[in-house]
């Protein structure tokens, strides 16, 4: 649904609660979907920088194994999403009837965003046979979902690890007893041989994306994504206790570092993979996470420096916006309207990167507009 806040931006900036950081992070999450990879891919090749070459080289996803910076943006966005959860809850619960509230918010959004992304899959051509019915939304809903239940069932960030650890480490089982059966792979860990795809084949109606043997959001890996929420939902409960911010900082950075090492150590047994959404990758890419927030919370909300933040803020706090806007806006046509004339100006070589950089500020653009109105889409 569209909500349009009737409150001020000076009301809204006295709510103690609400980080700040966690927008701009989110918004940082979305950048890099809304055009930025190209700028970048564009800028190694036209200076030869080996740094440019090398973060040019991380702006696409691994085939199979192994892990590339742009397979970050989707666990990193569900991390982002388990973080804010604690926050919504405390004040859902304050309010009359705040418990059945927050229910009915953790199954409308969950089950709304599956329903989201058949649509943005298609779903309008009526076409099911060839539909796809799994999706990055699909994925974010349910995982969220059922972490959500999780956590309002458990007590204590003691039982919520517990069953942090619990999801990840039966989703390796999984993979060590069984192996899919039909296509004669004998490699558990393989395309054709790991039981996430085989269940997919089972029991998946219409297409797969984006490779042959299965879904990329498929079934199986529901445990797993389940634990990165979880995870967030654990960051979040931490930073909404009274601990010194420093203190908080401190805690994101040891778990980071910690779950980054347990994450390399089980990649030795269970590989980092984001299409299998491994247990050593929740915990490489949990990591991570927890390390970019410490970084934007200690800079955006313990040192105040915000006026940087600025520009990810107004892309981060309209991500399904500029997700679905993507898909359904003709951006390339008012970006040659626009920009394609400036582009002409440059060179030859350096127009593509002129277009590349006025696709992305097109987007912002659009953001910003309806950030200065109070317009969000939120789920």
């Amino acid at each position: 649904m569209i909500q349009e806040t009737i409150t001020d931006r000076t009301e809204t900036e006295k709510q103690p609660e609400r980080l700040k950081s966690l927008d701009a992070l989110r918004g940082f999450d979305m950048f890099w979907i809304m055009g930025a990879e190209e700028i970048f891919i564009l800028l190694s090749s036209l200076t030869g920088l080996p740094a440019l070459q090398w973060w040019a080289g991380q702006m696409s996803h691994v085939a199979w194994h192994g892990f590339h910076a742009y397979d970050m943006i989707f666990p990193l966005f569900l991390f982002i999403a388990g973080v804010s959860f604690p926050f919504s809850a405390k004040k859902r619960m304050q309010t009359e009837g705040g418990r059945h509230s927050l229910y009915r918010h953790i199954f409308t959004r969950g089950l709304l965003l599956v329903l989201i992304g058949i649509v943005y899959n298609n779903g309008i051509s009526f076409d099911f046979e060839n539909l796809r019915y799994a999706s990055v939304l699909a994925r974010i809903g349910l995982a969220w979902m059922f972490a959500a239940l999780i956590f309002m069932h458990t007590k204590s960030w003691k039982s919520r690890m517990i069953w942090f650890w619990g999801l990840l480490i039966f989703y390796w089982l999984l993979f060590v007893l069984f192996k899919a059966p039909d296509l004669g792979d004998p490699d558990p860990y393989s395309m054709r041989g790991n039981i996430a795809s085989y269940i997919d084949r089972l029991l998946l109606p219409g297409r797969f994306c984006c490779f042959e043997y299965g879904e990329n959001e498929g079934i199986l890996a529901l445990i797993s994504a389940t634990g990165t929420g979880l995870l967030g939902m654990l960051t979040g409960e931490l930073l909404l206790t009274n601990r010194k911010p420093m203190q908080k900082v401190l805690s994101m950075t040891i778990a980071g570092v910690a779950l980054m090492l347990v994450g390399q150590l089980w990649n030795l047994t269970f590989p980092i993979n984001k299409i299998l959404w491994s247990s050593s990758f929740v915990c490489w890419v949990g990591g991570l996470s927890l390390l970019l927030l410490a970084l934007f919370y200690l800079v955006i909300d313990v040192w105040k420096l915000r006026k940087w933040a600025f520009f990810f803020v107004v892309i981060g706090v309209n991500p399904i916006t500029i997700y679905l806007a993507n898909r359904i806006i003709g951006w390339e046509d008012a970006n040659a309207f626009i920009v394609g004339g400036i582009a002409n100006l440059f060179p030859e070589t350096w127009a593509p990167l002129i277009m590349a950089i006025g696709y992305v500020m097109i987007g912002w653009i659009f953001l910003y507009f309806l950030y200065r109105k109070r317009i969000f889409l939120k789920v």
